[in-house]
């Protein structure tokens, strides 16, 4: 069986994924609004797909949109104000475990070892994300690089030159 290793593996929805990856971009760009299709072919998200997701943004107060001609979509708040985890329950909202899903009477609200752990583990990725801001996305950090895409015209987006420091 084929398998396509150039996919990154996937712990959440495409959904939460390709609303992280506009908000990123319009973080990016707050000077402008961007229309969803230059948002999609910057983030190689389908144009349609993207379009509901920043409907989804928008009800939720994560952007705001304009229509006309010099309309598009912007940023309703400052990235470093904006969590990752508010992107993420805006769209495909992460849900914890409060009963057995297993539906076994005997366990109520008292999870069994194997979900009590599952659910930890969830209340981790949601402290993470809490945590995490959007401006954190567009940062250097040890741990990775910012998260840039290419502009329209595809050339990426410069990273700050760094100064070299003796130690």
């Amino acid at each position: 069986e084929f398998r396509n290793t150039s996919e990154a593996p996937r712990m959440f929805s495409s959904t939460a994924e390709y609303a992280l990856r506009a908000v990123v971009q319009l973080a990016t760009q707050p000077e402008n609004a961007l229309t969803a299709q230059a948002i999609a072919k910057v983030t190689r998200v389908p144009a349609g797909y993207l379009s509901k997701i920043l409907q989804d943004l928008a009800k939720a107060g994560i952007v705001n949109s304009q229509r006309g001609p010099n309309g598009g979509f912007t940023l309703a708040s400052r990235p470093d104000r904006l969590t990752v985890l508010d992107v993420v329950n805006a769209v495909d909202p992460i849900r914890r475990i409060t009963d057995c899903p297993l539906g076994l009477p005997e366990h109520g609200k008292n999870l069994c070892r194997l979900h009590r752990r599952l659910d930890d583990a969830i209340a981790l990725v949601e402290t993470s994300f809490r945590e995490a801001t959007i401006q954190d996305m567009m940062s250097p950090s040890r741990s990775g690089t910012r998260c840039l895409f290419p502009t329209v015209d595809r050339k990426p987006i410069a990273e700050p030159k760094r100064r070299n420091v003796k130690k």
